[in-house]
C-alpha cells in the first residue's frame, strides 16, 4: 500500500459521511497533500473555497477535537515526506512535475494492488452495448483516446465529448439502443454540466463508472463506482497521466471480459493490411 501523503489521506476519510462542503475539503487536501499539515485552517478554507467554521467541522466530523488536532495529526505523519521535500526543492520546477507525475503513478500502482474494483469495471463496460465514453473540457482527450481503442475490441462504442443541450439526448439514445452502463472520465476544473449528465444516466438506468482526480470529486456522488487517478498540478495546466494509464488499464480490463476481444482485434489488423493503412 502506498505510503504517500495523499493515500494517508485517502485512509482518513474512509468510512466517513462527509457533506458536500466536506466533501470538497477533502478533495482539495488530497491534491495538496503534501502541504496540507503546515496550513492553517484559514488558508485551508480559502484554498477550497469554504469558510473557515466549515474547515472545523470537518475536522470534528473525521473524529479530532478541532482543527488543530487534526493538523497536529497529519503533522505527525509526515515527517518522512520532509526528506523527499528537501529533496524535490533541488529541481527546477519542469523536473519537479515530472516527480509529482511519478509519485502519482506509484500511488495509482498501488491502489491497483486490489484489481477487484477495475475488473468489476471491466466487466460492467463490457456488459453494456452500446456503451458510450463521456469526458467534456480537459477530460475530452482521455475520453477520446480510451474510445479510439474500445472501438477495435468492443461492438458499439459512443463518445461523448461534446456537451450542450444534445447531451441528454445522445445519453437517451444509448439508453434506448441498449445501454446499461456508462464511462465518464472527470478531471479539474469539473464541469457542472459533467455531474448533471451523469445524475442524467443514473436516472435513464445507466451504471455510472467514473475515472477521477479523486475519490472525493464532486463527481463522486453521481457514480456508481468510482476508480480515482491522482493529477499532477505542478505547472500551470494540469497533468493527467495517471487518469490515462487507469484508462488504458480498464480497457484491458474490460477486453478480458469480452469473449471475441482478441478476434476482433486480429479482424481489425487484417483489415489494416490489406488497406496499406500503416506504414512498416
Amino acid at each position: 500500500m502506498s505510503d504517500s501523503p495523499a493515500a494517508r489521506l485517502q485512509k482518513l476519510f474512509e468510512g466517513h459521511r462527509l457533506t458536500p462542503t466536506q466533501r470538497r475539503i477533502a478533495h482539495c487536501m488530497v491534491r495538496g497533500a503534501a502541504d496540507v499539515p503546515f496550513l492553517s485552517s484559514v488558508e485551508l478554507a480559502e484554498l477550497a473555497g469554504v469558510s473557515q467554521p466549515s474547515v472545523t467541522r470537518f475536522a470534528v466530523a473525521l473524529g479530532f477535537d478541532g482543527y488543530p488536532a487534526l493538523r497536529r495529526h497529519l503533522r505527525e505523519v509526515a515527517p518522512a515526506e520532509r526528506a523527499a521535500a528537501a529533496q524535490e526543492d533541488a529541481y527546477n520546477e519542469y523536473q519537479q512535475a515530472v516527480q509529482g507525475e511519478i509519485e502519482n503513478l506509484r500511488q495509482l500502482s498501488a491502489m491497483l494492488a486490489d484489481p477487484s474494483p477495475v475488473e468489476e469495471a471491466g466487466r460492467v463496460l463490457a456488459g453494456s452495448s452500446p456503451l458510450p465514453v463521456l469526458g467534456l473540457r480537459a477530460a475530452s482527450s482521455q475520453a477520446r483516446g480510451f474510445a479510439y481503442f474500445a472501438a477495435k475490441v468492443h461492438p458499439d462504442v459512443r463518445l461523448l465529448d461534446e456537451g450542450g443541450s444534445m447531451l441528454a439526448d445522445r445519453i437517451d439514445a444509448a439508453a434506448a439502443a441498449g445501454a446499461s452502463a456508462l464511462l465518464c472520465f472527470a478531471l479539474p476544473r469539473h464541469p457542472r454540466e459533467v455531474a448533471e449528465a451523469l445524475d442524467h444516466a443514473r436516472a435513464a438506468g445507466l451504471k455510472v463508472v467514473t475515472v477521477a482526480d479523486s475519490a472525493f470529486a464532486p463527481v463522486a456522488r453521481s457514480s456508481d463506482l468510482l476508480i480515482p487517478a491522482p493529477v499532477g498540478t505542478g505547472l500551470a495546466f494540469d497533468t493527467a497521466c495517471a487518469p490515462m494509464l487507469l484508462g488504458r488499464v480498464l480497457l484491458e480490463a474490460m477486453a478480458d471480459a469480452l469473449p471475441d476481444a482478441q478476434a476482433r482485434l486480429e479482424a481489425f489488423d487484417a483489415r489494416a493490411a490489406a488497406r496499406g493503412l500503416f506504414v512498416e
